[in-house]
């Protein structure tokens, strides 16, 4: 499930948030095995959604949260309605809350008045949070938008410096991540198979389609796309999983 911002679902329609009623909805159908939320800003994630996304089966515990950034300043300057210690405060809950959840993030760099002070938070935010997924990207200057007239615009190499800094920080703590997976069972969908003729590829909760990694995988029986396996993972990179089929799932 996507949007400019998921969680705000049933505003426009209903006048008022109903993404867990929804979710409970989609739920009853048979067909559906899995239900994945993607962009939801954090000062919209409430007591109701948490809890339906815990104790929902069929609900990934994954989330897609767009921060952005962690500086008060920037996020003002953004025009976000939250601050850091409220985005601090959303992750934390989420993470004590549901058992095993994975959460992925996107940040901006370079955005028009971003101090090396402000720069210092958001790497200390990240050092801090340890993401599962973590996507960052440079300001942009889009003509006819508030933040292209604004002052302070940041040269691009200081730009591509401090990317590359949060993506050295980020690529360690992936490896870390997908080495701890190792020796664990987990459910994956077939997407199709490799070139090699060799491995299927696929996913588990923890990766969304064309944004995370793959899981790859050998089978002794031949496999069809969208057939559910689990998968016992025997290796890591620093995106990717290795593993082996134990099971196909039949329900």
């Amino acid at each position: 499930m996507v949007a400019q911002d998921t969680t705000r679902y049933g505003i426009d329609l209903y006048g008022k948030k109903m993404l867990p009623e929804l979710i409970r909805e989609l739920s009853k159908i048979s067909g559906i095995q899995w239900i994945r939320l993607l962009y939801c800003y954090p000062e919209e994630i409430d007591d109701t959604l948490i809890a339906e996304i815990a104790s929902n089966p069929k609900v990934c515990k994954y989330m897609d949260i767009p921060v952005q950034h962690a500086s008060d300043n920037i996020l003002k300057l953004m025009g976000r309605r939250g601050t850091g210690e409220h985005i601090r405060e959303a992750l934390a809950k989420l993470r004590q809350r549901i058992d095993g959840i994975v959460i992925r993030t996107s940040l901006i760099v370079g955005f028009p008045g971003e101090s090396e002070e402000d720069f210092r938070q958001l790497t200390d935010f990240v050092k801090e949070f340890r993401f599962d997924r973590l996507g960052v990207f440079t300001y942009s200057k889009e003509e006819g938008t508030p933040a292209a007239k604004m002052k302070n615009q940041i040269k691009k190499n200081i730009k591509l410096k401090r990317q590359k800094i949060i993506l050295e920080l980020q690529n360690a703590v992936s490896s870390e991540i997908n080495a701890s997976r190792i020796g664990k069972v987990y459910k994956a969908v077939v997407d199709g198979i490799a070139d090699d003729g060799i491995f299927y590829y696929g996913r588990t909760y923890a990766e969304a389609p064309e944004i995370d990694g793959t899981v790859y995988f050998t089978s002794p029986e031949p496999l069809d796309a969208g057939c559910f396996v689990e998968v016992k993972i025997l290796n890591s990179e620093d995106y990717d999983l290795i593993g082996e089929v134990l099971n196909e799932l039949t329900e």
